[in-house]
């Protein structure tokens, strides 16, 4: 256990920007929701990402050269390295790295998109990065890639440092798994251009 908590706080050290990120959505009712998860994210106790599992890790990093430290991008992967270190059932794959103040859309995110590409192709199954605003400042964004993640044959999760969220974490699954965003259970496929084309007769008529 202390081998773990070890893990996670070396993790931590790797934050080097401080979270000024205020939920000020401009909508009031979606801002009261983001601080009690907040202060029920504090009153729990917290799952992270097993280091007795094997994970094939991809680390990504959205960084601007605005610390104490002058080659901050490559004091940040040292330390990450340094942590993957003590992890020997853990791959690192990749690091997928963005520069930028702020998040942008996730489409104009090269290697973030990179990173998912490899997700969806079975190549990574953890992420991990500093915070969530480093991935997007849109809440729903967050919510449905965490359950397009979740709901692949080999489920990926996404570690978020800063807030400590593990997204799956045994108190998501219901959350991951919620219909809402399934089809009805008298939804049906239409069907396709080709089924309703009739086939062409050689030297006869379509209709005979």
């Amino acid at each position: 256990m202390s081998e773990e908590l070890e893990v996670f706080n070396k993790l931590a050290e790797a934050e080097a920007i401080p979270d000024f990120s205020v939920p000020f959505t401009g909508n009031y009712e979606l801002d009261q929701k983001i601080v009690e998860h907040k202060a029920w994210l504090k009153s729990i106790r917290h799952e992270q990402p097993s280091p007795k599992h094997h994970y094939r890790v991809g680390i990504y990093i959205r960084y601007f050269n605005q610390t104490k430290h002058d080659n901050y991008l490559e004091y940040h992967i040292r330390q990450y390295q340094d942590t993957m270190a003590l992890l020997p059932n853990w791959e690192l794959v990749d690091f997928y790295i963005n520069e930028g103040a702020t998040a942008p859309n996730m489409e104009s995110a090269r290697e973030w998109c990179r990173l998912l590409d490899d997700c969806f192709a079975g190549k990574v199954d953890l992420v991990i990065t500093q915070k969530v605003s480093n991935v997007s400042k849109k809440h729903y964004e967050i919510t449905i890639l965490a359950r397009m993640l979740a709901a692949l044959e080999k489920p990926v999760g996404i570690y978020f440092v800063s807030e400590n969220i593990f997204t799956l974490a045994s108190y998501y699954q219901h959350d991951n798994h919620d219909t809402e965003f399934f089809p009805s259970e008298d939804w049906k496929l239409l069907p396709d251009d080709e089924a309703e084309e009739k086939p062409l007769l050689i030297g006869g008529d379509a209709d005979a």
